[in-house]
């Protein structure tokens, strides 16, 4: 499936119910940039990650090659979405302080997103790779794995973990962290965080029995209405080398 339409009958859910990201991983990911960095967001999907760059004092390219993602994004100042890819951006050269992938970089093609990333960032600035994971240490969250694996149609999950590797690739000191987070939803939100996921079966028979199960962890874990999923949140930064 092209990476740059999967998302198309998902971006609903993907905007109203994906994790955002703590102040600590914002923190992190613009250290050292300075005032007002100029961040480019690759894959921005329905701009989570977009929009918390910008309250942090970053003026953001949202780049997103999905219409669909783009057309549900919330507008915010300090955002500007761009119709580009990781590997084609469209920004000139040296033009950001850094440019992120917060749950995108598996999609993207490796060799030509870290050329890309290495053009149009500026000298000694950064690039940060971030991912939110379920944290199975915790029940719920284990759970919840499990019956994902059960029903997932690719190897996405295996992709995503393996791409903290590919981004290392890129010139420069790296760093890895681990920050704690989580996501409180009810049932529809947990339905639908299970329905943004484009390796889960969305029609028939297969997303039948997904939501099945899905409801039933629910009703098993769920206290006054809600249930929370434990996640953590991967970051790679890379300071690039300067020239």
């Amino acid at each position: 499936m092209d990476p740059t339409t999967r998302f198309t009958s998902r971006a609903e859910d993907y905007a109203a119910h994906r994790p955002a990201y703590g102040d600590d991983v914002i923190e992190f990911v613009l250290e050292g940039l300075g005032p007002r960095p100029r961040v480019a967001d690759l894959g921005a999907g329905t701009g989570i990650s977009s929009r918390l760059l910008a309250a942090h004092g970053a003026q953001v390219i949202a780049v997103e090659p999905n219409a669909a993602m783009r057309e549900r994004a919330q507008p915010m100042p300090g955002v500007t979405f761009v119709d580009g890819t990781a590997e084609s951006t469209t920004l000139t050269a040296s033009s950001v302080d850094a440019a992120t992938a917060f749950q995108a970089f598996h999609w993207f093609r490796v060799p030509e997103a870290v050329a890309e990333i290495c053009r149009i960032v500026r000298p000694g600035g950064h690039g940060a790779l971030v991912l939110n994971e379920r944290d199975e240490s915790d029940a719920v969250a284990a759970a919840f794995g499990d019956i994902v694996r059960r029903h997932a149609l690719d190897d996405t999950e295996r992709r995503r973990m393996e791409s903290m590797d590919a981004f290392e690739r890129l010139p420069g000191l790296a760093e890895r962290r681990q920050f704690l987070n989580g996501q409180v939803l009810d049932r529809d939100g947990l339905l639908g965080r299970t329905r943004s996921a484009s390796y889960l079966p969305r029609d028939g028979p297969r997303a039948a029995a997904l939501e099945h199960e899905v409801g039933e962890l629910f009703s098993r874990y769920a206290t006054a209405g809600r249930l929370r999923l434990a996640l953590v949140t991967w970051v790679v930064r890379v300071q690039l080398e300067s020239t």
